[in-house]
């Protein structure tokens, strides 16, 4: 069966890429890979031509004046007595109270699993930060498998620092030794012909046409995984129940910086959350601690993902992230930064809102009885993980099988 691949931008990849630049190489933030599944395994290290490095997370919390380990609600020891106490105590207490109701907001959420300390100190401060919105304007769906909720043994042990157990779905990971880009170009080169910069400017989904600027493309299944908004948008004659289903989706943009420094990092953490307003950033990870082939021999490399969601004025925010890696003990002085570049993702975070559910509800079995198949952490409209993404694109190839009879 005939099949053409459309890929709007000149290069492979999507987020999924690593830019050179100097010697330093980045990624588009953190891209790591949590293969649980065999089968993707052996998969993605067909791809990785190169050497693919397996890697135990060395994740902190910076709050307070001191670092703690990931998660936070398992991991007391270290902080402030008396915030160590208030969030210990608040946890003892929802488990005394023993509530049966469900959460209907991730607030709601926090407060039933962790108590008022440790979602007063970390999890609303800093998932207001990631998402852009309050926590109690998303649903409490969403969090299951990616929020760690720690026994009580963990959150005792984590108080007098005896937790050495990683939680959490991330603790182990691979990382190709080159940058994620690797993965990407790797497939790529299995697949024929690629057409780039190529993207359809309508869909007629009735009479099953891609319009392009120099031809017009029949099909018999569409995989799409452009962002759902932006597909929506596309559909020629669409109905008002679309139209409206599509305007109730949100999502938040990213701005970012990728920063080289000429010495290395004052520490070895992968990546670290902050959670407290007085920093304009909320995660800083480390590439380099990644894979040292990253930076130059005694260089580092990292990204900073930015609370802001406007586009970022270097001149004055520049001077406050510098302060923060200081005060984070990642540099010793201004004179360490070699070179700082803003970046920016458009559609960087889905926002599991209270109209999210119903929305999907209404656009994916449309797009589903027009053969138009939309997959993939975009496509489908969800938040998920790079492995995700594979079994995603997987699941789409056997269902397009499936349409087609084949």
């Amino acid at each position: 069966m005939p099949f053409r691949i459309f890929e709007s931008q000149s290069y492979p990849g999507g987020h999924a890429i690593t830019l050179e630049e100097h010697g330093f190489r980045f990624d588009r933030t953190g891209h790591l890979l949590h293969l649980k599944n065999p089968e993707m395994r052996k998969l993605a290290l067909e791809w990785i031509e190169g050497e693919c490095l397996q890697i135990k997370r060395n994740s902190r919390i910076w709050s307070h004046g001191t670092y703690t380990r990931y998660p936070f609600q398992a991991n007391t020891y270290g902080l402030p007595p008396d915030i160590a106490q208030e969030c210990l105590l608040g946890f003892i207490k929802t488990l005394l109270e023993k509530k049966q109701e469900q959460p209907t907001n991730f607030e709601e959420f926090c407060h039933l699993h962790f108590g008022e300390g440790f979602s007063k100190h970390f999890m609303i401060p800093y998932n207001r930060r990631l998402w852009g919105v309050h926590p109690k304007e998303i649903t409490a769906e969403w969090c299951q498998r990616f929020v760690p909720i720690p026994k009580v043994e963990d959150v005792i042990a984590g108080a007098v620092g005896l937790q050495h157990q990683e939680l959490g779905y991330n603790a182990n990971f691979l990382y190709p030794k080159e940058g994620i880009g690797e993965l990407t170009k790797g497939m790529a080169r299995t697949l024929p012909e690629i057409e780039y910069m190529r993207a359809p400017y309508k869909i007629d989904f009735r009479q099953k046409i891609l319009f392009f600027e120099d031809e017009q493309v029949r099909y018999q299944v569409l995989i799409a995984t452009l962002p759902l908004p932006v597909l929506g948008k596309l559909l020629d004659h669409s109905t008002p129940e679309i139209i409206q289903a599509n305007q109730q989706l949100r999502w938040n943009g990213l701005y970012y910086l990728d920063v080289a420094t000429s010495c290395p990092s004052g520490n070895d953490y992968h990546w670290i959350y902050v959670p407290e307003e007085k920093y304009p950033f909320y995660r800083i990870g480390c590439y380099s601690h990644f894979s040292p082939a990253l930076a130059p021999p005694g260089h580092a490399c990292f990204y900073v993902e930015l609370v802001n969601r406007e586009e970022p004025n270097l001149d004055q925010l520049t001077p406050q992230v510098i302060q923060g890696m200081i005060e984070m003990k990642l540099i010793q002085s201004p004179n360490d930064i070699h070179f700082v570049r803003p970046r920016k993702i458009d559609y960087a975070y889905v926002i599991f809102n209270h109209a999210y559910f119903p929305a999907l509800r209404v656009l994916h079995p449309f797009y589903e009885e027009h053969a138009i198949l939309a997959r993939g952490r975009y496509g489908g409209w969800n938040y998920s993980s790079m492995e995700d993404a594979l079994l995603f694109g997987q699941e789409a190839a056997q269902k397009a099988k499936t349409l087609l009879s084949l």
